[in-house]
């Protein structure tokens, strides 16, 4: 338990059946010290750190091989004092990796509840190599120019459910991730049976949901709904590129509502960002099943950017019951697609012929999730 006011720390592990509780009127400042934090390996599924080559600072929080553990609190608050990292990363004078906020490794049943968190190095929360993880509850902010600020971001991780938060990021407010080219494939573990329910999110140079890009161990089973997008960069964005290898399928998405927005379709097979020069030339991801129906935008610039890999199209793509509303000043052609497949209903403007029109009434699929938790 964190007793209201402001406590200075180092990074800390936590341990198997346990409960972390700050106190609304708690702080936990991380320390601006680089010394007190350690430098551990990469992740084993992205083969060096994100930011550079080698190690990895650990996070704030974290937390490996556990089970049963609970980080919560009446809204007490992590900050995690991120400008000293930001600068440092801007400058380029890091050695190692930012750390993150709350990082927890190969574990089971974890709950993340109920906390405000603000100014992380980098990503916020990051369940990895993990399952029957819940995130619920969290108000995350930083400023929207603040580097690689993700909110949440599950890696390679089965039966997540992710909902009632707001955040505020400069970077994606949910980024699901699996590895990284050759390492992500080799390491060859998924993220699925991920619900996103109820979040709201401002991030206007980034996309309110993304997959990818690292998703080399594959993405599918991703269910996303009641999700509100307020000058955002993106509502929902595919990053994938020739290298990722395996998949992102079965994902669906209903009830989005969209506010300012760039475009609110965006899949991209040129993300071409990439760990080393060792990536396989013919490991090509296979986009398939992505379902978007029941959304509603106002003051859009782009309806929708879509492309697929050339000779690899991304197929079976549909967008039913779907209205955007554009700004003063839209984009002449507001629906860029390129090597794409897949089906149109009741979507407002037109899209484009690669979406074939099937006419009203014939809206995509939304099946029921198969969430279960241990976890109350």
């Amino acid at each position: 338990f964190v007793p209201p006011g402001k406590w200075l720390t180092g990074s800390f592990n936590l341990t198997s059946h346990f409960t972390l509780h700050i106190h609304k009127d708690a702080t936990l400042l991380a320390s601006q010290d680089e010394s007190e934090w350690a430098v551990i390996d990469p992740l084993p599924s992205y083969g060096r750190g994100r930011d550079a080559d080698g190690g990895r600072y650990i996070s704030l929080i974290f937390g490996t091989n556990l089970t049963d553990v609970v980080i919560t609190g009446d809204n007490g608050t992590i900050d995690g004092q991120g400008v000293t990292w930001w600068n440092k990363f801007h400058k380029g004078e890091l050695k190692y990796t930012r750390p993150y906020l709350i990082e927890i490794m190969y574990s089971n049943e974890v709950q993340i509840s109920n906390l405000t968190l603000m100014n992380s190095p980098s990503w916020n929360v990051h369940p990895v190599y993990s399952s029957n993880f819940v995130v619920q509850g969290l108000t995350i902010l930083a400023p929207v120019t603040s580097p690689n600020t993700d909110g949440i971001n599950p890696d390679s991780c089965t039966n997540t459910r992710i909902e009632d938060c707001y955040i505020v990021s400069g970077d994606d407010c949910v980024a699901v991730k699996s590895g990284w080219d050759e390492y992500g494939i080799k390491f060859g573990m998924p993220t699925k049976q991920l619900v996103i329910r109820r979040l709201t999110c401002i991030s206007p140079f980034s996309a309110v949901i993304a997959l990818g890009s690292e998703m080399s161990g594959g993405i599918e089973d991703v269910r996303a709904e009641d999700i509100t997008g307020i000058n955002s960069e993106s509502a929902v964005r595919i990053k994938t590129a020739v290298g990722r290898g395996n998949y992102v399928k079965d994902i669906y998405v209903r009830r989005m509502t969209m506010k300012t927005m760039k475009m609110v379709f965006w899949m991209a097979g040129n993300y071409g960002s990439h760990p080393d020069n060792d990536y396989d030339p013919n490991a090509i991801p296979v986009i398939q099943n992505i379902n978007f129906r029941d959304v509603v935008a106002e003051n859009v610039t782009m309806a929708a950017r879509l492309e697929g890999i050339p000779g690899h199209p991304f197929s079976g793509i549909c967008i039913s019951n779907t209205t955007i509303g554009l700004t003063q000043k839209p984009k002449k052609i507001q629906w860029n697609c390129t090597e794409i497949a897949g089906v149109s209903s009741n979507v407002t403007p037109q899209p484009c012929n690669l979406l074939t029109d099937q006419g009203p009434d014939n809206a995509c699929n939304f099946p029921e999730d198969s969430f279960t938790s241990a976890i109350v």
